[in-house]
């Protein structure tokens, strides 16, 4: 099954809203059971029920993230999209623990039988905290 650009355009939506809703149920809905997730920092997971028992912590220690959409291109071809991201959440850096912080990125994400089936994730190198770009600690 192949999706349009709109039907991509509208999963993508439902996946932002389930975002911003930190409704980790429906985000994963949107997974393809067969999910390939690579984190920023290059750890990896295969398959859905272990993207859960990664995600369900990040989601319940996490609660004040927000991801807002700054540019999707689309491939309707080969289903896949390129979607630039800014991560708004409560810094885990030392010494601005809890403090705003700014991360930006890119997904690269590839669809099979109507859902996501990889989800690679790529991050700068610096984030922003009290108007101040500062080197990412991983």
């Amino acid at each position: 099954m192949k999706l349009s650009q709109k039907e991509i355009r509208i999963l993508l939506k439902e996946w932002n809203l389930a975002w911003g809703k930190h409704d980790l149920d429906k985000v994963l809905a949107l997974f393809h059971d067969d999910i390939f997730f690579e984190n920023w920092t290059g750890a990896y997971i295969k398959g859905i029920k272990a993207l859960r028992k990664a995600w369900e912590p990040w989601f319940n220690n996490h609660g004040n993230f927000r991801f807002l959409e700054e540019e999707t291109f689309i491939d309707e071809q080969h289903q896949k999209v390129l979607y630039r991201w800014i991560l708004e959440w409560p810094s885990s850096e030392p010494g601005f623990e809890d403090k705003p912080e700014i991360r930006k990125g890119v997904d690269v994400i590839h669809f099979k039988d109507g859902k996501i089936i990889n989800k690679l994730t790529y991050t700068k190198t610096t984030i922003e905290i009290d108007n101040k770009r500062l080197p990412l600690h991983l």
